[in-house]
C-alpha cells in the first residue's frame, strides 16, 4: 500500500479549499544556492481554478499554475499548542479534520460555519459546524441555518463544541439554540491517540488485503488468532453488516462511506467465513477516522473488536497517518473504557443541538 511520506499526486480540483495544504511545484529557473528545481508551498488552500492554486502562508498569498504543479495532498492544521500530536489540535481545527472522515452529501459556507445535509441521515453529516465565526451575528447566522435546513425538509441541526467539561448553556451559540428551543443530545466525545500506539496494541501480523491479529488477553475469551479482511472498496457483505444493527438510508450511507479522500473498510470473519465485525477508517486532512465500528452479538467478548481496530490502525500507518480519532457518546462507558484501553484519550466534547 502506497505510504504518504511525500506529496502525492492528485488529480485537479482534488484539494479542499479551506483545508491545508503542501503542494510542491517546479521552480521557473533552479534555486541559485541549492540547484533545486522543485519547492514546496505550505499553508490554507484559500483558492483554485482551471489556471491555479492560491495558497496563504505565513509571508502572504502564493499563486501557482497548474502546469507547474507536481504533487499536492491535505496536511494537519498547525498544532495549537505543546504536546504529543494527537492532543495538540485546538477543538475548533479537530472539529474540521473530522468533517472530511464522515463527509456530507451536500454543504454550504456560512463565514467560516459549515452547514452540513445529508437526506436526515446521521447527525455528523446533517449538524452545522460551527467552528470559528458565521460572519454576522449568532441570532441571524441562526436565522439563515433555519432557512437552509427548511429548504431541504430538514430540521436544524447545531453543533456545539468545547472542552471535554462543555456546558452548552455558557457558549454564546449553545445559549441563543436553547433560547429558541432546541434540544441537546447527549453529549458526543472526541478522541485521539497516535495511530502507531493503537496499530501496535497487540501483536499482529499485515499482509496485502487481510490484518491477522494476535489478541492476547484484552477481552474475554478471546481466540488466539482473527483474520480481518482490509480493503478500500465498500462490500456488499460489509454494507450488509452494516445494515443490520441500524436504520440505514442507503443512498446517503452509501454516499458518506465512499466520499472520503480515502476509506479503508475492515472486515473480521468466523471460522465459517461469516461476517462478525466490522470496522472503517477514513483519510482526511491527514489524520484517520475511526467509525462504524460493530461485532456481531454472538461474537461479542472474543477480540474482534480489537482485531478490526487495530487492523485499521495498521493501514493508517501503512498510509503515513500520525494520529486517528473516532466518536463515542459520553454516556457509551463500555465503549469508552474499551478505546482507552486501547490508547485513546479525550481530545473534547461536542453537542448536537436540534429544533423539530
Amino acid at each position: 500500500m502506497r505510504a504518504m511520506e511525500a506529496p502525492t499526486p492528485r488529480p485537479d480540483g482534488d484539494l479542499r479549499v479551506g483545508s491545508r495544504v503542501v503542494v510542491r511545484h517546479r521552480l521557473d529557473t533552479p534555486d541559485p544556492l541549492s540547484g533545486a528545481t522543485l519547492t514546496d508551498v505550505v499553508g490554507q488552500l484559500v483558492a483554485a481554478d482551471a489556471d491555479g492554486l492560491v495558497v496563504l502562508t505565513r509571508h502572504g498569498e502564493v499563486r501557482v499554475p497548474r502546469s507547474l504543479v507536481t504533487a499536492s495532498k491535505e496536511v494537519p492544521p498547525r498544532p495549537s499548542r505543546r504536546g504529543a500530536p494527537h492532543l495538540a489540535l485546538s477543538v475548533e481545527d479537530l472539529q474540521r479534520v473530522m468533517v472530511g472522515a464522515w463527509p456530507a452529501m451536500e454543504t454550504e459556507r456560512l463565514g467560516d460555519w459549515l452547514l452540513r445535509a445529508s437526506r436526515g441521515f446521521t447527525n455528523r453529516a446533517n449538524s452545522v459546524v460551527t467552528a470559528g465565526s458565521p460572519g454576522m451575528p449568532v441570532p441571524a447566522a441562526l436565522d439563515a441555518v433555519e432557512r437552509w435546513y427548511a429548504g431541504r425538509g430538514l430540521p436544524p441541526n447545531v453543533t456545539v463544541a468545547g472542552p471535554v467539561s462543555l456546558d452548552v448553556a455558557t457558549d454564546p451559540v449553545g445559549a441563543e439554540t436553547l433560547a429558541r428551543g432546541y434540544v441537546p443530545r447527549v453529549a458526543t466525545l472526541a478522541l485521539t491517540a497516535p495511530t502507531r500506539l493503537v496499530a501496535g496494541a497487540m501483536t499482529s501480523a499485515v499482509t496485502r488485503g487481510t490484518a491477522t491479529s494476535g489478541l492476547g488477553t484484552p477481552e474475554a475469551g478471546a481466540p488466539g488468532r482473527r483474520r480481518v479482511e482490509v480493503g478500500e472498496e465498500l462490500t456488499e457483505e460489509w454494507f450488509t453488516a452494516y445494515c443490520s444493527y441500524r436504520q440505514v438510508d442507503v443512498v446517503a450511507a452509501h454516499a458518506i462511506l465512499t466520499g472520503s479522500p480515502v476509506q479503508v473498510f475492515g472486515t473480521a470473519r468466523d471460522e465459517h467465513g461469516g461476517v462478525v465485525g466490522i470496522g472503517r477508517l477514513a483519510i482526511s486532512a491527514a489524520w484517520g477516522g475511526v467509525a462504524a465500528m460493530w461485532v456481531a452479538p454472538e461474537a461479542r467478548r472474543r477480540g474482534v473488536a480489537s482485531a478490526v481496530l487495530v487492523a485499521l490502525a495498521r493501514s493508517a500507518a501503512e498510509r503515513g497517518v500520525a494520529s486517528l480519532h473516532l466518536q463515542v457518546d459520553a454516556d457509551n462507558t463500555d465503549a469508552l473504557a474499551f478505546y482507552a484501553g486501547r490508547g485513546f484519550e479525550r481530545h473534547h466534547a461536542y453537542v448536537n443541538l436540534s429544533r423539530r
